[in-house]
């Protein structure tokens, strides 16, 4: 096996290498608390291996897909979520094209990417403490199946402004050639769910209808070609793909539109988690520190603390809510059954709503609170930082509109939202009480 820093996995469908520097500050995360290249991790890579270590799970090998459907079905990761990206922009680049695209598949918290002949099939998570951790599995088959950490490459892009500072994971949008050759003049695109929708998914292939609305997606692109002189209509509102691309050799033969954008929201969010994670942790170590200095009581929480609690709790709460979404102005609707399979996994209250429901007219989601909420990087807060966030959104949602920032959310909005959490997550009810 080729040794795996010689590959990092991108969720996005670019990775600018050696221009990592940031606008927004990154943490120091290899230094106490975090810990980060010597911490264990606790994500479900982990315990899959662990599994396998123990001879409780094996992974059979197919021979047209090698492990690819084996390490979803013990990942749990839906074949549906199937995504096609073809810009050389992974460092397995050389085995990329627009008609041998990189296929990516995700649940809610583990991302795995699969390259046509490539060395390793491609794994990361959203660790609870860790953030984003990257994984390679060797392709060649053999007895014993390893899940390899990454040991240090992937975070030389993986943790930068893009991904809040933190390592994380990132959506890119890029002008490419019929080679998959980015055309980095033209203007790359950081995809968030405040992405206006004619900047996204380019050098994606999608899978599906969006009405008047036009994004990059499905297309090669002129050199020198900007946003505006871009020939949008050829790629638009495509169920099928087949004539693009030969999508014989994976799993589906989509490229979903809707697993693209909740795609776009996770990654955001989880880079967010992991910075409110990091940021309440230092700021906790610091103000030990300054306590011991000072001679104060070992429970005394300084302004300060509290203040960089706040500045990423505001943040995680704007995101949670869906404060700056894009708005949609047609309906969108996917072409395989990643709406069905997502929105089959919620929880429900008794009247059956869930926040994983779509609504795909206006919005991602009928019920604007991500199901994030009910995740394991949500739980693992720091109780300072979960407490901020976990009062914080309950202090919107028993405002009126008209009180606050969150105009996108109606005031039967923030009812029935009240009325889901209160019965599918009453801990956080809990954390809102002084």
């Amino acid at each position: 096996m080729l040794p795996f820093n010689r590959y990092t996995f991108a969720i996005a469908s670019l990775i600018v290498i050696g221009n990592c520097t940031s606008a927004v500050a990154q943490l120091e995360f290899e230094a106490a608390p975090i810990n980060y290249s010597d911490s264990t991790p606790t994500d479900s890579v982990t315990q899959l291996q662990k599994q396998l270590d123990e001879g409780k799970l094996e992974l059979e090998y197919d021979e047209k897909n090698g492990y690819l459907p084996a390490l979803l079905d013990a990942l749990k990761i839906p074949y549906s979520s199937q995504m096609l990206v073809f810009s050389k922009t992974s460092l397995q680049l050389r085995r990329i094209t627009p008609k041998k695209p990189r296929a990516l598949y995700f649940n809610d918290d583990t991302y795995v990417g699969f390259v046509q002949g490539g060395d390793v099939i491609e794994i990361s998570t959203a660790d609870p403490q860790l953030g984003g951790v990257f994984y390679s599995l060797d392709t060649t088959k053999v007895d014993r199946p390893q899940l390899v950490r990454d040991q240090g490459q992937c975070i030389t892009c993986h943790a930068s402004s893009r991904t809040e500072g933190v390592p994380g994971h990132l959506m890119r949008s890029v002008f490419v050639d019929r080679s998959g050759q980015p055309h980095y003049g033209s203007g790359t695109y950081t995809t968030k769910q405040s992405s206006p929708f004619d900047k996204r998914f380019g050098a994606w292939y999608v899978s599906g209808t969006h009405g008047d609305m036009r994004h990059m997606g499905n297309v090669i692109s002129p050199k020198n070609v900007r946003l505006d002189s871009l020939d949008r209509e050829s790629g638009a509102n495509l169920t099928d793909i087949s004539d693009l691309v030969d999508t014989t050799p994976y799993l589906e033969e989509t490229s979903d539109l809707v697993a693209l954008m909740v795609l776009a929201h996770q990654l955001e969010l989880h880079n967010l988690l992991t910075r409110g994670n990091f940021e309440a942790r230092n700021a906790l170590h610091y103000n030990t520190v300054m306590n011991k200095a000072l001679e104060r009581e070992d429970d005394y929480i300084s302004d300060s603390t509290h203040r960089r609690v706040a500045s990423v709790g505001d943040k995680i709460v704007a995101c949670m809510l869906f404060a700056d979404e894009f708005q949609l102005t047609s309906p969108i609707q996917g072409a395989s059954s990643f709406r069905e399979d997502f929105e089959s996994s919620g929880q429900r209250d008794s009247k059956g709503r869930s926040l994983r429901d779509f609504d795909l007219q206006y919005r991602i989601f009928k019920y604007p609170c991500s199901y994030l909420i009910y995740s394991e990087a949500f739980d693992a807060l720091p109780e300072i930082m979960k407490d901020y966030v976990s009062k914080r959104l309950i202090e919107v949602l028993q405002s009126p509109p008209e009180d606050d920032e969150f105009k996108n959310l109606t005031k039967s909005d923030r009812r029935n939202i009240l009325e889901i959490l209160s019965e599918t997550k009453p801990t956080l009810f809990a954390k809102s009480v002084d």
